[in-house]
């Protein structure tokens, strides 16, 4: 079975459940991936029910400890060679000032660190996903003599995931990226330092795993529309438009109820208190729920009960939330942002409304209330085109495939298996 570090940010996170599936699908196709993460998260934000068995199995490069000695043992068993070429890519990255230059600094140290795990755990590649300081680290550990590595860009952009962009691109064997728009943001950014091997696959799920127990069901003409909402609590994510949207439902007579699953960086003390003051000035305490952090179990509980899953980011990548809400075989109202119209033709299998218009998402909601025929011909829809290419092993065969075309001997490795 070949063996290879699987690198993720703050690991476990509440948004990482792709990840653990990703995870269990490379198993499935001859793929060891051992967890390897920066630091623990908040724990206000490790909610799944798998996440002590993640983060048990997790080694974290920070904090450091009695093992500090150790990564400074490793950058010297580098060599002057890997010396030479590690210390060249700290002070060629893209690092304006002295601060910046330091940081890259240390992050050379984090490299020396990871490249001794890789050694002692018998890694043959790194597949990292994230773009960021992660993507850093990992290329480091490379410059230093340690594996190579592949990266897995997300979005919504490039541009959220800091400086020295072309630097670790460049160096990786390989990149997947989970959409053709953000593809086409590579290749304008990124260009000639990309490397040849790209692969785009999109994050999915296990339709195994989430599906409904019981058909769905309109709203009672005068009753409660139970809205759901999932994802991390952050401004990008559009929640403040989603309140505005209930409050103009609840205007129009339409007693509107909403849940919004997630939590912010902080764990609870940042944009989470900016969407409290909100919900109270607008009168909505009865209306809208901030569950925080919560199990997957607990998503698909609020996806069965719901009436309608609407979700008003500003912008995405591919949201695995939607794709979740369409398995779950519901009316989907979102936003027409990223990459959503990949995943959704508009009025077919679910319905895309401009950002940052709530008038326009309280219409279309108010339209399926109207409408139970038109709102039960989306969701026969939906989970067919999340089944068609959607499915939880793509973002797996994809890093199959990107090992097997560039790390030597994997494509064997990989055939046995």
């Amino acid at each position: 079975m070949l063996k290879i570090g699987f690198f993720i940010p703050e690991f476990p996170g509440q948004t990482h459940i792709f990840l653990w599936r990703e995870r269990q699908a490379l198993a499935e196709l001859g793929i060891e991936a051992d967890l390897v993460s920066t630091r623990p998260p908040p724990r206000a934000v490790a909610s799944h029910s798998w996440a002590a068995e993640a983060q048990a199995r997790t080694r974290y490069l920070m904090p450091l400890g009695a093992e500090g000695l150790g990564m400074i043992a490793e950058f010297l068993r580098s060599g002057p060679s890997g010396w030479a070429r590690g210390l060249g890519a700290a002070f060629t990255a893209e690092a304006h000032g002295l601060k910046a230059r330091l940081r890259m600094l240390a992050l050379l140290g984090m490299g020396a660190r990871l490249k001794r795990i890789a050694r002692e755990q018998g890694w043959s590649h790194i597949h990292v996903h994230s773009c960021a300081d992660s993507a850093n680290i990992a290329m480091f550990a490379e410059r230093l003599g340690g594996p190579g590595y592949s990266l897995t860009l997300h979005g919504p952009t490039l541009e959220g995931y800091g400086p020295n962009q072309r630097q670790k691109w460049r160096h990786a064997r390989f990149v997947t990226i989970i959409s053709q728009l953000l593809a086409r943001v590579a290749e304008h950014d990124i260009g000639a330092d990309r490397p040849s091997t790209i692969l785009i696959a999109p994050m999915g799920v296990n339709l195994d795993q989430i599906k409904r127990r019981r058909p769905w069901q309109p709203p009672a003409p005068g009753g409660p529309v139970r809205i759901f909402s999932c994802g991390r609590l952050n401004a990008i994510k559009g929640h403040d438009h989603l309140i505005e949207t209930v409050a103009l439902l609840r205007a129009r007579g339409i007693d509107a109820r909403l849940e919004i699953a997630g939590e912010d960086e902080q764990g609870g003390s940042g944009y989470h208190r900016q969407l409290d003051a909100l919900i109270a000035a607008k009168g909505l305490g009865d209306a809208v729920t901030l569950l925080g952090a919560v199990s997957e179990d607990r998503v698909r509980e609020g996806l069965e009960n719901a009436h309608i899953f609407a979700l008003a980011s500003l912008n995405e990548g591919i949201s695995v939330a939607i794709m979740e809400a369409m398995a779950m075989e519901m009316p989907v109202v979102v936003t027409d942002v990223g990459g959503n119209h990949e995943l959704i033709t508009s009025g077919r299998d679910a319905i895309l409304v401009p950002p940052e218009h709530p008038e326009a998402m309280a219409d279309e909601i108010a339209r399926l209330c109207a409408d139970p025929a038109r709102a039960l011909r989306l969701t026969q829809a939906s989970r067919a085109r999340v089944a068609t290419d959607f499915h939880h092993r793509r973002s797996a065969e994809a890093v199959a495939d990107g090992l097997a075309r560039t790390l030597p001997g994997a494509k064997e490795a990989l055939t046995r298996a």
